[in-house]
């Protein structure tokens, strides 16, 4: 296979490269190339050890996951390793990129490791809702023990190379641009040496420390309960890990085969897969190539030093791009300024980042109150207060001082962009950067493309979007844009559910369960019940609790009572203002079980991300669950609403909204798309605009 595999001779070594863009994935032409070349080398006289080196970019990723679901050709993976584990010549892996999942697992079937310091490896399966299948969790567990196991494994992180040589992961470091070489000479005295095939399946001492022991599973469970809640993944991979520490190897190969093909045939990997595959797809654009032309960002300027102007302001500080941060008067700049400074202390002093990091960051903020400064920047991002008013004043303004060709964005989250646009002479130039907050935390940043939006000027936002770690997902213009447009009605429903007699504490219980971090009264009580209701000119619950000086966690309570560790109970001051804007409203009671909750507050949000699919304000079924995963952290493992419709049935989901829409009016009337996908068979999380 001379387009996969080179074969060579040196030294008495055997170098098999393996070249297949982009990525060196598992793929079955890699798989066939790998038999090849290691069949080859273990029947060469001439070879007394054998390098496994890739081109490329990287070593081997991983398992080709588009292979998922399809018939298995030979070699399988699991073909591929024992044979390599099994040479009678000692097998190095030489590593650079990243040896992630299969690749880690192929790497840790060789006898030994070296790697370039850049390299990372890990095993991060479990992002995808599965296990390593091919011996990862018995294998690591024998090299680094339990506990790093445990962590690794179930979290899915990457360590670098020389920590990775700390842990026994990797056996040397090479040079950075010497790996062929080092890894060469490495073998070599492998061979001179005689060194024994090390192989890592009879390892024992590190194993043979917790065995009996299961106590270390018990807590280790207990501290990860919150953030493993609702996976299944997590559980089967500590399940696994125990059958390395307690089962003879092949038996513990048995049972992580076993637990590995119980979580495949999850729906909740299933969502995982298809998460993984959507936010991958989110970044393309139909009528935009890949390597379209984009403007250059070396400087950006951000108007507004408040909470979101602070935040977006850092991601473009922990990239190294120097920013321009204006603001009104020099007390609410001093303010905001101090506010990134607390923030990254925060960082240093749990040992995330450096003092000098910490300062290198600081001293690339160029705080001033004068318009002007932003002359030089070639991004301009807006982020004051959500009225059209006051955006079009400040687009107005910035139309002035802006050099031809910046990129002029906004970051509201509800406005219309043409309409901004329309306040400047360059609406080719004007985009929405809309960041969730907190914008330095929250993974989703909507590319929001305006009537007039230049391609050149959409792609800057897409590649910047990347650079600074964000997840983006572009949308045209529409009330509140993709993950505020179909959210919103949650919320909605839920405070009339309230005012019908379902209990707050129900509502919040339901969602919770479903998968959401909180319901939305913990939610909004979090959030502050001033900021919810604020612009509110009619009497709500919401208002009424505000009048009341009830703000939420941060002002006496709000729907609940909270005690000194913020444990909540649901307030009968609460209570007593739903019964009496309920009777004021004249709502009647009307009760609900807990499908009957789902429906009501998830239903809706199907509804308007069809309606959002139909108007081609997003682009796919896929892009709406990942704004609303990313943005509203809709459960990975439910796969976002489009995609859990789906699972639902989409002719139940209509049928249920019609119900609704004969008792509660036309905002419940089944979309046209939703519908017509009820009645064709099609999926809503396979829809796509050109």
């Amino acid at each position: 296979m001379p387009d996969v595999l080179t074969y060579a001779v040196e030294n008495g070594v055997a170098i098999a490269t393996i070249d297949s863009p982009p990525v060196n994935a598992l793929s079955i032409q890699v798989r066939r190339a790998l038999t090849e070349g290691v069949g080859r080398a273990v029947s060469d006289a001439g070879a007394k050890a054998i390098v496994l080196i890739c081109g490329g970019r990287t070593f081997f990723a991983g398992a080709d996951i588009s292979e998922f679901g399809k018939p298995m050709e030979t070699p399988s993976l699991l073909d591929v390793l024992r044979d390599i584990e099994e040479s009678p010549k000692p097998v190095v892996a030489a590593i650079h990129g990243t040896a992630l999942g299969g690749g880690l697992e192929l790497a840790l079937h060789c006898h030994y490791r070296v790697a370039v310091p850049s390299a990372k490896v890990g095993l991060p399966e479990v992002n995808i809702g599965l296990l390593p299948g091919g011996g990862g969790t018995q294998r690591l567990t024998r090299i680094v023990g339990v506990p790093i196991a445990l962590d690794l494994i179930t979290s899915g992180r990457h360590v670098g190379a020389k920590q990775a040589l700390e842990y026994g992961v990797i056996d040397a470091l090479a040079g950075e641009t010497t790996l062929r070489a080092d890894a060469i000479a490495f073998a070599k005295k492998l061979v001179d040496t005689k060194a024994p095939l090390l192989r890592v399946r009879d390892r024992d001492d590190k194993v043979a420390l917790h065995r009996n022991k299961p106590e270390v599973f018990a807590e280790f469970r207990k501290a990860n309960a919150k953030a493993f809640r609702g996976f299944k993944a997590p559980e089967n991979i500590i399940k696994s890990i125990e059958a390395a520490v307690n089962l003879p190897f092949d038996q513990g190969m048995s049972r992580e085969r076993e637990l590995f093909q119980e979580l495949y045939a999850t729906t909740e990997a299933g969502a995982q897969r298809y998460v993984f595959f959507a936010e991958r797809q989110a970044a393309k654009i139909p009528d935009i190539p890949s390597d379209a032309p984009a403007r250059e960002v070396k400087k950006v300027g951000v108007i507004g030093a408040g909470t979101m102007g602070g935040g977006i302001t850092m991601n473009f500080l922990n990239i190294g791009v120097p920013v321009t941060l204006v603001e009104q008067n020099e007390e609410a700049l001093d303010r905001g300024v101090s506010v990134i400074r607390k923030n990254y202390e925060a960082t240093a002093k749990k040992g995330r980042m450096s003092e000098a990091d910490l300062e290198k960051r600081m001293s690339l903020i160029a705080p001033t109150t004068d318009y002007g400064a932003l002359a030089g920047a070639d991004l301009i991002i807006e982020a004051v207060f959500e009225t059209m008013p006051i955006k079009r004043e400040v687009f107005a303004k910035v139309d002035k001082i802006a050099k031809r060709g910046a990129i002029l964005a906004t970051n509201t989250s509800y406005l219309n962009i043409d309409e901004i646009a329309s306040a400047t002479g360059r609406p080719q130039d004007v985009i929405g950067m809309h960041f969730f907050s907190p914008a330095n935390v929250m993974p989703l940043l909507e590319i929001v493309r305006g009537r007039e939006s230049a391609k050149d000027a959409v792609n800057t936002a897409m590649t910047l979007a990347k650079k600074i770690g964000k997840t983006m997902v572009l949308s045209r213009v529409g009330p509140g844009f993709i993950a505020n447009l179909v959210m919103t009605v949650r919320g909605r429903q839920a405070n009339a559910m309230a005012l019908e007699g379902v209990s707050p504490a129900d509502i919040d219980r339901v969602i919770y369960d479903y998968g959401f971090p909180m319901g939305p009264f913990r939610m909004m009580d979090l959030v502050g019940l001033d900021v919810i209701g604020r612009d509110s000119n009619v009497r709500t619950v919401a208002s009424e609790l505000v009048r009341r000086g009830r703000l939420g966690q941060k002002q006496n309570g709000g729907y609940y009572d909270y005690d000194e560790n913020r444990n909540a109970t649901l307030s009968p001051v609460a209570l007593e203002i739903i019964r009496e804007v309920a009777e004021e409203k004249g709502v009647m009671p009307v009760p609900a079980n807990d499908d009957d909750i789902i429906a009501r507050l998830l239903y809706p949000v199907v509804n308007e991300g069809a309606k959002a699919l139909d108007e081609k304000i997003a682009i796919r079924g896929s892009d709406v669950d990942v704004a609303c995963i990313k943005g509203y952290n809709w459960p990975a493992y439910r796969g976002g609403p489009m995609f859990w419709a789906d699972t639902v049935g989409l002719p139940k989901v209509v049928a249920r909204l019609k119900e609704f829409e004969t008792r509660y009016g036309d905002a419940f009337a089944p979309s046209p798309l939703l519908e017509r996908l009820a009645k064709s068979g099609g999926k809503l999380s396979e829809v796509q605009n050109a």
